[in-house]
């Protein structure tokens, strides 16, 4: 599944001098389901809803303003639509749309594994559910999102049109280095990490969740793609060290690794690094990355050793609104 061409340097986004690098904090907000069986639409639950407050706590001590997007159960939960209201409404954080087909109206299509990829499904199908969480959040917040990221990264060739007519000028739903056609999703492989205009007319934005690759062959994947390897391939390059892939998330990804992550993408020169995690692994037994609740002291010990490290290297949080004014048009 292809959603755009592959953009050059002319499509690169300029930033304003002062802009610098920076760090955007983002955050898949869900209901929670199991990870090992198929999507289903039904049998999901909302646990963890109230544990976003404990996560908003930990970034405001350190200023961040973070960008949740939240999916439709969300948004519809008496306690999610209190949660995210206050929020938005006190200027602590940001709302965008997060879109999971399968659990969100109308309920057209079959669910299976091709249909839970908003953009494989038809054009109006697409256009109707995202127009109906796009309304749910803008009542509850008073505030219309202005970004979007597909759930699991499903972003399709028509999705562009469909956030150009609703007013939705940010993207966030490419996960640079990263394939997914196996699992009959779109391939990220070959986009680069840096903020890109995805459409001629400057209009749109793409935010690319940030995953970098260390070792001896690195070359940000563009010679050795490592997400295109046979497993066995990408485990012997890992134990070599001679390409490793890192993405900047606490799911699976030691604080050692990440701060590696972090000073690569900081050396290459990205102006944004894209920092991201499902809302469920803020409770234990929700995802395969916490199960216990030394995991979950581990999973918040990791953002204040990651977040005082970006501090330390004087790397500054930012928000969409921030990111909306420093770009040069």
């Amino acid at each position: 599944m292809t959603f755009a061409k592959l953009p050059g340097l002319e499509d690169f986004v300029r930033f304003a001098p002062d802009f610098g690098q920076r760090y955007l904090v983002t955050v898949d907000v869900e209901e929670e389901f199991d990870w090992t069986r198929p999507i289903k639409r039904e049998g999901f639950s909302l646990e963890t809803v109230e544990a976003i407050l404990d996560f908003q706590a930990l970034c405001e001590q350190y200023g961040v303003i973070p960008l949740y997007l939240v999916d439709w159960p969300i948004i519809n939960d008496p306690r999610g639509k209190q949660i995210y209201a206050d929020l938005v409404r006190s200027g602590r954080a940001e709302v965008g749309i997060q879109l999971h087909p399968w659990v969100n109206p109308p309920f057209d299509e079959e669910v299976i594994q091709r249909n839970t990829y908003a953009g494989s499904l038809p054009p109006e199908l697409e256009r109707a559910k995202f127009v109906a969480l796009r309304d749910a959040i803008t009542e509850v917040t008073g505030t219309q999102p202005i970004a979007y990221r597909a759930g699991r990264y499903g972003i399709g060739p028509r999705t562009l049109d469909l956030l150009r007519e609703t007013g939705v000028r940010y993207d966030t739903s490419v996960r640079a280095n990263f394939d997914y056609r196996k699992a009959e999703g779109p391939d990220f492989s070959r986009y680069p990490l840096q903020p890109y205009w995805l459409d001629k007319t400057q209009e749109i934005v793409e935010l690319p969740v940030t995953s970098v690759f260390w070792g001896l062959l690195r070359k940000q994947g563009k010679v050795f793609p490592l997400a295109q390897m046979a497993g066995l391939t990408k485990a012997l390059m890992a134990r070599g060290r001679l390409l490793e892939r890192i993405s900047l998330t606490p799911e699976g990804i030691s604080v050692s690794e990440v701060i590696r992550g972090i000073d690569i993408a900081l050396d290459d020169g990205l102006p944004i690094l894209n920092f991201s995690f499902h809302s469920p692994s803020l409770r234990a037994g929700f995802t395969p990355y916490v199960r216990s609740s030394e995991d979950v002291t581990a999973f918040f010990d990791w953002w204040h050793r990651v977040l005082s490290y970006l501090a330390q290297r004087k790397i500054r949080p930012t928000s969409i609104a921030e990111i909306d004014a420093a770009i040069i048009r």
